[in-house]
């Protein structure tokens, strides 16, 4: 199991509780009818897509992103923890999640549902309600994945830019001469 930082966990609850806030947002629709729900999904359907792709590209995009806090992080003369790299695995982990998903469900939502004869209406409440739920737990991931990304760039703009040398992902002078020894 991964140990979850401090910057971590709160990142992960910060899109845990915008998932949350934006599902209950459908759970305060009330039920809705069969045939209702058939016209809801063709109305929300484009939308839900646009999020769909701008999931993807953003969770393509962040991993390039990713590539170069690696190469800042390599280059950079001071010694970084396992722990900078533990994060960006992580962002890489939970970004690349997302991404597999959002393209999933963008497959799933292209599947011409609302044209079909043979479809029990009573389906399409819960064919509705099971993609706002999708919808917004991908939102949620992607929030997720921006925060753990702003935290992990914060940390080395701190170190980098700012030269901060008592930074908690730095490795310390007296770390270094112990991983030292202990490599001989």
């Amino acid at each position: 199991m991964i140990k979850l930082t401090q910057y971590n966990r709160r990142a992960l609850y910060g899109g845990i509780i915008s998932a949350i806030t934006m599902g209950l947002g459908a759970y305060f629709m009330g039920n809705i009818s069969g045939y209702e729900a058939k016209v809801l999904i063709k109305s929300s359907l484009p939308g839900i897509n646009t999020l769909c792709n701008t999931i993807a590209l953003a969770s393509a995009t962040i991993l390039a992103l990713l590539l170069t806090l690696l190469s800042v992080s390599s280059s950079t003369k001071s010694k970084l923890t396992k722990e900078h790299y533990t994060h960006i695995l992580l962002i890489a982990k939970i970004d690349t999640a997302v991404f597999i998903f959002s393209i999933i469900f963008f497959q799933f939502l292209n599947i011409p549902i609302t044209e079909a004869d043979n479809v029990p209406s009573t389906w399409y409440t819960t064919i509705y309600y099971v993609s706002l739920a999708l919808s917004s737990i991908l939102s949620g991931g992607l929030i997720s994945v921006v925060l753990m990304l702003f935290n992990a760039v914060s940390s080395m703009i701190k170190i980098v830019g700012l030269e901060v040398k008592d930074h908690p992902l730095m490795i310390q002078d007296d770390e270094a001469i112990e991983e030292d020894q202990s490599n001989d």
